[in-house]
């Protein structure tokens, strides 16, 4: 767990205007932070179960958090994942919005095609 000190370090490096605690960038760099502590954690206590089960929350709530900014601010997102060196999520694993136009679109093109006999 994060000290308050730590915790009040990170909300300075991170947030978005003074008075900033809860914005999506300051809560990813307080779990990536609490993240790396609870791993350090489990390579000691290998069988740490509800620990580890902790730790799968956390990062699950990052990778949430992580696709909301890249959906609302991706000039924020790029600086952030730079400076908490992430790895940049394949765009496989956060697929863009899908308009049913589109796909309907798709569809009667494949249907259209004339078969060969």
């Amino acid at each position: 767990m994060l000290n308050r000190q730590k915790k009040e370090r990170i909300i300075q490096k991170f947030r978005t205007h003074k008075s900033d605690t809860g914005s999506a960038e300051v809560q990813i760099a307080i779990l990536t932070a609490e993240i790396k502590e609870l791993s350090k954690h489990l390579k000691d206590h290998k069988k740490d179960f509800s620990s580890r089960r902790g730790l799968l929350r956390k990062v699950s709530q990052r990778r949430k958090l992580l696709r909301y900014l890249r959906k609302d601010n991706e000039k924020s997102f790029a600086k952030l994942i730079k400076n908490l060196k992430l790895k940049a999520p394949k765009e496989g694993e956060m697929p863009e919005a899908i308009v049913p136009g589109e796909v309907a679109a798709e569809t009667e093109e494949q249907e259209t095609v004339p078969e060969e006999v």
